[in-house]
């Protein structure tokens, strides 16, 4: 590969991310009708649905997703679309990826699911969805931690109800 086809290429990758992190679904469906890969990742490991997901741009998410991309890919540190969602509240985002096929379990390294993120941030709804779709509540991160003790720790009184747990 020459210098500038290289270039071009790493130009292409940049606008490709730039585009999935503002939502721009016209500019990713015109990159992915060009022959770009559904499930690229950046320099840290960010796929394109992580990137879309996390900036809660739903329909670039469910494009990247229809397109073939990866649910449940994980970044370098090992956070998947779905704890994004969960940590950020977006109900409807994490509908989308659960129903696209990411778990309900899946774990960080730490062995922490999107379960202990939404019990944490006292995200009642998606505590709710989580539990629905097969989260296991009595789960227990690699220091020991369950949603609900995270959630106690947070005083996230309406996750804990959500989990069954009076405060």
């Amino acid at each position: 590969m020459s210098d500038s086809s290289g270039m071009e290429a790493l130009d292409y990758a940049h606008t490709a991310f730039n585009l999935a992190r503002a939502g721009d679904t016209v500019g990713l469906k015109r990159l992915l009708d060009l022959g770009l890969p559904a499930n690229v990742h950046n320099e840290r490991g960010d796929s394109l649905v992580m990137l879309a997901s996390y900036h809660g741009h739903l329909e670039a998410t469910r494009l990247l997703l229809e397109r073939g991309a990866d649910s449940e890919a994980a970044n370098d540190a090992g956070q998947t679309p779905l704890g994004g969602a969960a940590f950020r509240g977006d109900l409807a985002m994490a509908r989308l990826l659960l129903d696209s096929g990411a778990s309900a379990e899946g774990e960080d390294p730490a062995g922490r699911t999107p379960l202990m993120f939404a019990a944490m941030f006292d995200r009642e709804e998606i505590v709710r969805l989580l539990l629905e779709r097969g989260a296991d509540k009595d789960w227990r991160s690699a220091s020991g931690e369950t949603a609900a003790s995270l959630a106690a720790a947070m005083g996230a009184w309406r996750a804990l109800s959500a989990l069954g747990v009076s405060g």
